[in-house]
């Protein structure tokens, strides 16, 4: 039996290979091109994301981003970018870069289409995400739920195990720690998420929207302190990222565990591009246009990935600690931080991964929760939410006791099938979003606050907001 579930096992980590190397890649790259290149528009996407909601107490644009970059930001940017290095060579951070901003479209097109078919809640508020548009366009119910309960096992049980197993290994370079100590830490996580996570999605929203920016914005400090203390290996750095990320000897002897496959998975897991989350995200923001919060969520993976995750890989490889197979993970990040810092930056890290992994777990959940209103076509019950939250509190102590190769396997399998369902369904009803993007620059143009109509651009399904 076990042997049955260890090919299995294999078999699933496969997909995690070229299969979906090729479908983020073209659906990225197809995207850039039906957008023309919307990637280019940074400045606008800053412009919208300081707007404030046109109904009072709402979800504004910046509360939405803070949702999904909380899933986004979070123990990906730091151990997920040490595994890619540590593996793959410095070269997975250009494939990680790449993969964000392909991917940058893909956040646009998906978190748009969410907008566009948001579902109105008895409060006035809105909800929505991947399942709502398959049923609108598709017609495809079957589809949406199982696309549902994929989302449900890949936040609920894969991505929060391994924030968990995360969040725990960042304190095994301390004396204390003893083989028992991954469940005290898990255990002590889980009581702290159940107290939050009762709070319900608007207490997640101020949540994370209090701890993002500042946690963010002081890990960011770091790593350009480090890069100053050690500016002379900047120019070295740079030149390691390159070559190795080009070194297509070594990339064609191995692709499966290559320098571009280890960056586009380990991209993948920081940023979420593509996969479907972000919208569940994206469609709770108060907007007069959807393409305004296709443009946020677009932000939200560059402020992921070409910010934050470059952070941590700098910080790293301009130390000059050294990179081996066995350190993958905390141990390289506490070397390199040490290396710098001296004994106080493991600390920080310990600090900053704690934090980054509590907001993920939040995030995480507020996605797990929102298909939970899609598969009972209501908001469930307070009996069946608490049930729910107790048995992510479960996995969650779980999760900090797995072993790291398994915990990373899960998660990839788990993203990969997000991946092969979201992004052809995309492809397939992207025009919507692209018209939508149409309106909104010929709006632009004339210099009025674009607003949405479906009529204007040709929307035939029914819509609860744009209609």
């Amino acid at each position: 039996m076990c042997s049955f579930f260890d090919s299995v096992y294999e078999s699933l980590l496969y997909l995690t290979g070229w299969p979906l190397a090729v479908v983020l890649l073209l659906g990225g790259i197809y995207f850039t091109l039906r957008t023309r290149g919307i990637q280019t528009q940074l400045a606008e996407a800053l412009r919208v994301v300081l707007e404030k909601p046109a109904i009072p107490g709402s979800v504004s644009s910046f509360g939405a981003l803070m949702v999904s970059t909380a899933s986004r930001v979070g123990s990906g940017n730091i151990i997920g970018v040490s595994a890619a290095i540590c593996v793959g060579g410095p070269g997975a951070v250009f494939w990680m870069w790449f993969c964000a901003v392909i991917g940058g479209a893909s956040a646009f097109v998906e978190s748009t289409l969410a907008q566009i078919y948001k579902k109105r809640k008895a409060d006035g508020g809105c909800y929505g995400g991947p399942a709502y548009y398959m049923e609108a366009v598709l017609h495809s119910r079957w589809l949406a739920v199982i696309f549902s309960l994929a989302l449900i096992f890949t936040y609920g049980v894969g991505y929060n195990m391994l924030a968990s197993y995360n969040m725990q290994s960042a304190f095994e370079g301390f004396s204390f720690y003893t083989p028992r100590s991954c469940w005290y830490i898990g255990a002590v996580t889980a009581i702290l998420f159940v107290i939050c996570a009762m709070g319900g999605g608007r207490w997640i929203i101020r949540a994370t929207g209090l701890l993002v920016p500042v946690m963010g914005v002081f890990y960011i400090l770091l790593a350009l302190t480090a890069m100053v203390i050690n500016y002379a290996a900047l120019p070295g750095m740079f030149q390691e990222i390159f070559r190795s990320a080009f070194d297509f000897k070594a990339i064609a002897g191995g692709f499966a565990g290559s320098v571009i496959m280890l960056g586009m998975k380990r991209g993948l897991y920081s940023n979420e591009a593509g996969i479907g989350s972000a919208p569940n995200a994206a469609a709770s923001a108060e907007v007069s246009h959807p393409v305004k919060q296709g443009l946020v969520q677009m932000l939200s993976v560059f402020i992921d990935t070409l910010v934050i995750c470059s952070a941590t890989a700098f910080m790293c490889l301009c130390s000059a600690a050294e990179v081996t197979h066995k350190a993958a993970g905390a141990p390289y990040v506490q070397k390199s931080m040490a290396v710098t810092f001296g004994s106080w930056g493991p600390v920080f890290l310990v600090i900053a991964l704690c934090l980054f992994s509590f907001t993920t777990l939040l995030g995480n959940f507020y996605y797990v929760e929102n298909c939970f209103y899609y598969l009972f076509r209501k908001v469930p019950g307070k009996g069946v939410l608490c049930t729910v939250r107790l048995i992510g509190a479960v996995l969650i102590t779980v999760g900090a006791g797995i072993q790291m190769d398994l915990a990373w396997g899960i998660a990839d399998i788990s993203q990969c099938v997000l991946a092969f369902i979201n992004i052809p369904v995309c492809i397939l009803i992207g025009g919507r979003a692209y018209r939508a993007w149409e309106d909104y620059r010929e709006q632009r143009k004339q210099g009025i606050d674009p607003v949405f109509s479906a009529a204007r651009t040709g929307l035939k399904e029914k819509t609860d907001f744009w209609n």
